[in-house]
């Protein structure tokens, strides 16, 4: 004898949806305040610099009817008359108001020399009349500086006008477009190389922190808890030091009277003080002891928890504890160890301070660059492309080691 299927009463089923719907809704609540610090902490930020590196609309706005006027220009010869005297117009307008240094650092990065030209200009015209530069605004400004008559100069002007450009991309890896649109190399090559730089800097650094940070992980995965819990405090202590202290403290250490010279000439090994400040070699020395506890963490977190038998079992069976650490207790940390080298490689890549304070023009990373043009060369766009490109290249590597060497690809014994 069969029974009938229960049937769920509709009221009880609008219940049991309404139920579900309330607590996915107090789920939702709970994450709110992280959805929100996310937005504005990350999402919001790299939106803006995406933005940024794409979008210039200074030129376009200082001259909007010089631009428009230049529309019909073949670019083979000096601009006509009419878009001379319109520019001369312009740069009347912009010196008295203050705006032609702006203008002046925007042509200087299409076409670099042009800011004292661009300067210049504008005070030679400042006190010029309008109905004298209606009449003869074009002959003014080709007295003023003989390079308004060269077409190049008209092409920066034209180039920087843009609104929307993939020129701070193109010089980002040390390209630039010419005047018939072809994409070139520039002449000095200087982003691509420190790019490169930057990463064979932090794969060394990567290198040297598990050189150190895995023996003294596995020291203290091995040991006593009362000592591997002694070791973790100084593991701990460098967080408990600020950052800037701690750069300090490698200046002193690595200066030209500093301990290590010092003592190195009293012992006798050098006879005169060796250049370790301001150069890579600090920049390397210093980041690897700041970053070494990114590294030593994981490694112990992962090796605090493998069965120590596996290797007492492995050496009762004939195998030496050198091959039993390698067919056994080395896969069986990759994980910590693949952690540890993914953010010490990541954090060290857009390192800023310590490069800046130990590392002069020899240690500097794509970081202080990038920082030089936000802060001192007042050029976001491409500074943002700088950055923008290094978030394109760390998510690469990200997804190339989580392919290669991601948890998914660890195969044990």
């Amino acid at each position: 004898m069969t029974t009938a299927p229960h049937r769920l009463d509709p009221a009880d089923a609008r219940n049991a949806a309404r139920e579900v719907r309330k607590r996915r809704l107090q789920a939702f609540l709970f994450v709110v305040p992280l959805l929100i610090f996310i937005v504005f902490a990350f999402v919001a930020p790299i939106t803006t610099m995406l933005f940024r590196s794409v979008h210039n609309p200074t030129v376009a706005n200082l001259v909007p009817d010089t631009l428009a006027a230049l529309d019909d220009w073949s670019g083979e010869t000096t601009p006509d008359e009419t878009v001379l005297i319109q520019f001369a117009s312009d740069m009347k307008r912009m010196a008295n108001d203050r705006t032609s240094g702006q203008l002046a650092d925007e042509i200087n990065r299409a076409l670099p020399g042009m800011s004292s030209v661009v300067k210049s200009t504008a005070r030679s015209l400042r006190r010029v009349e309008d109905t004298e530069i209606a009449a003869n605004g074009a002959s003014l400004l080709l007295e003023a500086n003989d390079r308004w008559a060269d077409p190049a100069t008209w092409h920066a002007l034209r180039s920087a006008g843009q609104v929307y450009s993939s020129s701070y991309y193109l010089t980002s890896v040390d390209l630039e477009r010419k005047a018939d649109g072809s994409i070139a190399q520039r002449d000095t090559q200087i982003y691509v190389k420190l790019y490169i730089k930057t990463l064979r800097m932090a794969l060394i650094i990567t290198v040297l922190t598990i050189v150190l940070g895995y023996p003294l992980a596995f020291f203290m995965a091995q040991a006593s808890d009362g000592l591997a819990n002694f070791l973790m405090v100084f593991v701990l202590l460098p967080f408990w030091t600020s950052l800037l202290v701690r750069t300090t403290a490698w200046i002193a250490l690595l200066q030209t009277n500093g301990v290590v010279n010092s003592t190195l000439m009293a012992i006798g090994v050098i006879d005169q003080p060796l250049e370790l400040l301001y150069t890579e070699f600090s920049t390397i020395i210093a980041m690897t002891h700041i970053l070494l506890p990114f590294m030593v963490l994981p490694l112990y977190a992962v090796m605090r928890g493998i069965d120590q038998s596996f290797m007492r079992a492995a050496i009762s069976m004939g195998s030496r504890p050198l091959g039993a650490w390698y067919r056994i207790f080395l896969p069986m940390s990759l994980p910590g160890l693949s952690a540890g080298a993914l953010l010490v490689f990541i954090i060290s890549v857009g390192y800023y301070i310590t490069p800046a304070l130990v590392g002069g023009t020899d240690g500097q990373m794509i970081s202080n660059i990038i920082a030089f043009h936000m802060q001192q060369s007042n050029n976001w766009e491409l500074a943002a492309a700088l950055g923008s490109l290094l978030l394109v290249l760390i998510l690469l590597l990200y997804w190339l080691f989580d392919r290669l060497v991601g948890a998914d690809n660890i195969k044990l014994g």
